[in-house]
């Protein structure tokens, strides 16, 4: 049943790598649902975010950047890309001001012109930039399709974040309460553990472990009488040379990705957490279809 007046529906967030899509996801949410990296290309699967009000529900779906795949992996990500444009009720297309035009976006352009759904252009990191050149982005952009609506932001300072909410739901059709309100995502917890740890591989190896690395839940468990949960995850790479980059001298790395995830998932699941980390090589696996099936991404 719909409750009278309520509105409800599904938004998709596209752009080109490190635009600040999992920002803006993590900042409407309220909580750290997808990792965040100056890397490109972090975001590997669909990450959906709910933000309830009294008067409506809009799903977030975060997407990998979009750009030209190397491997199977990137295969994967671009299938996911391109699949949260169709059935969703508004694209948001977001770009990073302080990069402005480049080749990808007249690629997104160009997938754009196949939908019928309304597109918002989203102008993030406006306060990195002088409005001058903000005005000069916006006409540019204008120039190349007809957007529904235009919304500069600042996803990390939350700059018209609530003015961007309130145009999406201007757009929203009515429809039912598809989560409960206190839900801020459809993944399992599982998935965003995981998540975390990867991120803090990324943040922590810098330029030496590129996007080479998954992660895989091994065990997570609340045993009996015990206030704290226990957790046991690998992390993969691909090269032996890379093991030895993510566990460091006499573990120092691998400690350090541990305590810093540990906070992080502490702070998710509102709970005391033993993480225990293991490193294993798995070569070439962003190739294998089979290894991408058990590291947790599902073809298309």
């Amino acid at each position: 049943m719909i409750k009278e007046g309520y509105k409800s529906g599904f938004v998709s967030i596209i752009g080109r790598p490190n635009v600040g899509k999992s920002t803006f996801l993590n900042r409407v949410v309220g909580q750290k649902i997808a990792i965040m990296s100056d890397k490109p290309q972090t975001t590997r699967n669909k990450i959906q975010g709910v933000y309830t009000e009294d008067d409506s529900q809009i799903v977030f779906i975060d997407t990998p950047g979009i750009h030209k795949p190397k491997h199977k992996l990137g295969d994967f990500m671009m299938k996911v890309a391109h699949s949260a444009l169709k059935e969703v009720d508004i694209v948001l297309f977001m770009i990073n001001v302080e990069e402005g035009f480049g080749r990808g976006d007249e690629f997104i352009i160009e997938s754009l012109k196949e939908t019928n759904t309304p597109v918002f252009l989203i102008l993030n990191k406006i306060d990195q930039v002088l409005p001058e050149k903000l005005l000069n982005l916006i006409t540019q952009y204008k120039d190349l399709y007809e957007f529904a609506e235009i919304v500069p932001i600042s996803a990390l300072q939350g700059n018209n974040v609530e003015t961007l909410i309130a145009q999406i739901k201007k757009y929203l059709p009515s429809g039912p309460q598809y989560y409960p309100e206190n839900q801020v995502t459809d993944h399992p917890e599982r998935f965003i553990v995981t998540e975390l740890i990867r991120e803090k591989v990324l943040h922590l190896t810098r330029e030496e472990i590129p996007h080479s690395i998954a992660v895989v839940m091994d065990s997570m468990e609340k045993r009996e009488g015990k206030d704290t949960v226990y957790i046991s995850a690998t992390i993969i790479v691909e090269r032996s040379s890379q093991k030895g980059i993510v566990i460091g001298k006499q573990g120092s790395m691998l400690k350090e990705v541990g305590q810093r995830a540990r906070q992080d998932i502490e702070a998710l699941l509102g709970s005391k957490v033993f993480l225990e980390l293991w490193v294993k090589v798995q070569k070439d696996w962003r190739n294998k279809s089979s290894n991408l099936r058990d590291f947790g991404f599902d073809e298309y």
